[in-house]
């Protein structure tokens, strides 16, 4: 009979692993890779980043600061619209002609009461909404969406229906006044009405818009405040006026800033309420914003220099208030 031998593997021994197949060396090839890849790797973790955000830079090169630095450099220069690479230098002229002219300056203060018109009555409006859209209410989402829809419309819709409401004949706004006995506004030709039908077209357009930015601050107040002042015995106007409010003071001067922002640079909307579909800003220049000026300026007397530099000096405005908002914010986080 045979007799069976079994083998078996030796005991590894205490405290250590079996022992096991030694690793192979790479060979100076498989170095050489390895340190090629490792390289790349690297250039790519460093520079991907700046591969992936090069395209807005270039845009914005292309379309934004070229043509900043253009316009700059025109507005140093008498050019016409006929013969853009004829530049003679005039220095500052284009500058101090604009500064000595009554349609600039009326211009201007026409951007100014348009831009007080139209904003405090959309910031109080937006505020309002907010408050509303943020208690909970049955088919929130679709009044949040209907909120946009002026946004979304276009400036050109908009102004040809605020066109025919305003009309002087038969508009259904002088049509409603009529009723309550006053009688018909001629809201294209006289300075304050149409001032007040331009800013009113601005009104509609963005206060929706404000009104979501306001109601995203609003649901970001946590509950606590809100639960904390019910039990004082606070009322929801107290409530709005103590905790809503003070929360809410960075996105009121955010908003405000845009406002006046898109407020000094109004164009489509006083372009399309003139009657005579021009630039002039109604017959007696009542509701010429500085963004009409410029256009008028630059493409209807083709002026192109003084347009250059009317487009700096609106630049220069803007970077008034962005320094005005920077110190206003910076001594709001002080006082917080």
């Amino acid at each position: 009979m045979a007799t069976r031998h079994d083998t078996a593997a030796p005991p590894a021994k205490e405290g250590g692993a079996a022992p096991g197949r030694p690793a192979a060396v790479p060979t100076q090839a498989e170095q050489r890779h390895r340190a090629r890849l490792s390289r790349r790797w690297q250039r790519d973790k460093r520079w991907s980043p700046y591969a992936f955000v090069s395209p807005f830079f270039l845009l914005f090169l292309a379309f934004g600061l070229f043509p900043l630095i253009y316009t700059g450099w025109a507005s140093l220069h008498q050019v016409e619209l006929t013969a853009p690479t004829d530049m003679e230098w005039v220095g500052m002229r284009n500058y101090t002609r604009i500064f000595d002219d009554d349609f600039f300056w009326n211009a201007a203060k026409n951007t100014l009461t348009i831009g007080i018109i139209s904003t405090v009555p959309q910031l109080l409006m937006a505020m309002g909404l907010a408050h509303i859209l943020n208690y909970k209410l049955r088919a929130s989402t679709f009044y949040r969406v209907a909120m946009l829809a002026p946004y979304a419309t276009s400036i050109a819709a908009a102004s040809l229906v605020f066109v025919l409401l305003f009309g002087r004949d038969y508009g259904m706004i002088n049509w409603a006044l009529h009723f309550v006995g006053i009688d018909a506004i001629d809201w294209q030709n006289d300075k304050w009405p149409s001032q007040i039908a331009v800013s009113s077209i601005v009104v509609w357009r963005w206060t929706g818009y404000n009104a979501l930015i306001y109601l995203a601050a609003m649901q970001a107040i946590p509950q606590d405040l809100y639960e904390s002042a019910a039990l004082d015995g606070a009322s929801r106007w107290k409530q709005f006026l103590h905790v809503t409010l003070p929360s809410l003071r960075p996105t009121i001067l955010f908003t405000v800033v845009v406002s006046t922002i898109g407020a000094s640079q109004v164009f489509g909307e006083p372009l399309l309420f003139d009657a005579n579909k021009g630039a002039s800003g109604g017959a007696e220049h009542q509701f010429q914003t500085l963004g009409l000026y410029l256009y008028e300026q630059g493409w209807v007397n083709q002026h192109l220099g003084r347009a250059s530099a009317i487009a700096w000096t609106m630049f220069l405005i803007l970077i008034v208030i962005g320094i005005v908002n920077y110190v206003i914010s910076r001594r709001l986080r002080a006082s917080s």
